[in-house]
């Protein structure tokens, strides 16, 4: 149960992520930009945000055993978890205390199942973090929480040790470097005006306002059941320093499009009483597996 303070921390948290972000990943001015120039929305403010994601390592001390703590710890509640076999990855989504929160996806790099020489290189960094951080930060204290997902948890890699993990995975050299920064928002299309509000229709708007598309698996990708249907920007290249002082091109962040249809057994319901319970819940591992690689050089490098 979700007090009123802890929604006023919760608040205040994603509002930290959300501004750090936007300052961050240019795409995010992009898009809403195009869409007030466009008529779309007036503000920002009116977009849903429909799930955030976060990239953990699975080393001891941090990964998604210590990340669902903060989360659970404000009413979010652990649902389905996916397995990413070629990937690495594990991941679990956490269902928000009130329906106008953001869904919560949360991955995890099964760092036992890389080569030697990959473990041998996460650890040197992770291995620094001795004791769960999590456990002492004052959860109610929104400023730390800010401060803790925003603050290096290991030393800034070198930038040799980030290319040999980017040759073999290139989510373990995105998180070596970024850490637990905030990966990527979405955009709700399906509560969009008409004429926006379907993924297909929104896509091309995107590409019509020149937003570069994650094409991996398709630019729209849709679930099996046809109920999720989801696009992402590529993520663009900045000039990211390692340790040294060396400077190298890296992938930064996204912004995540989801159009979730309306349930079969609700679809006889006007439009003016569809709410979430009444859409497609939930994620779609190979809809999710593509995605991921809006971040990967197969993407940047198109």
């Amino acid at each position: 149960m979700t007090t009123s303070s802890t929604t006023q921390t919760l608040d205040a948290v994603l509002d930290g992520l959300m501004s750090r972000y936007s300052e961050r990943v240019p795409d995010v001015h992009k898009v809403t930009d195009a869409m007030i120039a466009a008529g779309i929305i007036q503000s920002a403010e009116e977009i849903e945000n429909d799930h955030i994601a976060f990239r953990t390592m699975g080393v001891p001390n941090l990964g998604l055993a210590s990340f669902g703590k903060i989360f659970s710890h404000y009413g979010y509640e652990r649902r389905d978890e996916f397995n990413f076999t070629g990937k690495k990855l594990t991941a679990y989504w956490y269902s928000p205390p009130q329906p106008h929160y953001p869904r919560i996806f949360v991955s995890e790099l099964r760092v036992h199942e890389l080569s030697d020489e990959a473990q041998r290189i996460i650890h040197k960094y992770t291995d620094t973090v001795t004791s769960d951080p999590v456990d002492s930060l004052d959860l109610d204290d929104a400023e730390a929480v800010d401060r803790f997902l925003h603050q290096p948890l290991w030393q800034t890699p070198t930038l040799a040790d980030y290319q040999t993990l980017l040759a073999e995975s290139e989510y373990a050299a995105w998180v070596i470097y970024n850490r637990y920064y905030l990966n990527h928002f979405t955009i709700s299309v399906h509560n969009l005006k008409p004429g926006y509000n379907t993924i297909d229709e929104f896509v091309a708007f995107l590409e019509s306002s020149g937003l570069r598309l994650n094409s991996a698996g398709g630019t729209i990708k849709i679930s099996p059941d046809g109920g999720l249907r989801q696009a992402s920007t590529v993520a663009q290249m900045i000039d990211a320093e390692f340790a040294g002082g060396d400077v190298f091109r890296i992938a930064g962040s996204y912004v995540e499009f989801a159009e979730r249809r309306v349930l079969p057994e609700f679809q006889h319901l006007p439009t003016d009483q569809i709410t979430r319970q009444h859409r497609r819940e939930g994620f779609e591992t190979g809809n999710a597996d593509k995605i991921f690689e809006s971040t990967f050089t197969t993407q940047t490098g198109r």
